[in-house]
């Protein structure tokens, strides 16, 4: 039996369908978050690192995913 499989990585386009916000806003936001978590550029902001930022619950971020 398949799983649905989902993305665990965050997006600058992903954070623009969550919160409503510009590309550019968003694009600034994960750097604000890589920033927080001292992730280094080429890191990418996952799923878990996205949600406690800001919040939310995984499930209602993975909604925005598909």
């Amino acid at each position: 039996m398949k799983t649905k499989e989902t993305r665990i990585c965050i997006y600058p386009k992903d954070v623009m369908r969550i919160t409503g916000k510009s590309y550019r806003q968003s694009l600034r936001m994960l750097h604000q978050i890589k920033k927080v978590y001292d992730k280094s550029a080429h890191q990418p902001i996952s799923v878990t690192d996205f949600c406690s930022y800001t919040r939310l619950t995984q499930e209602e971020v993975i909604k925005f995913l598909d």
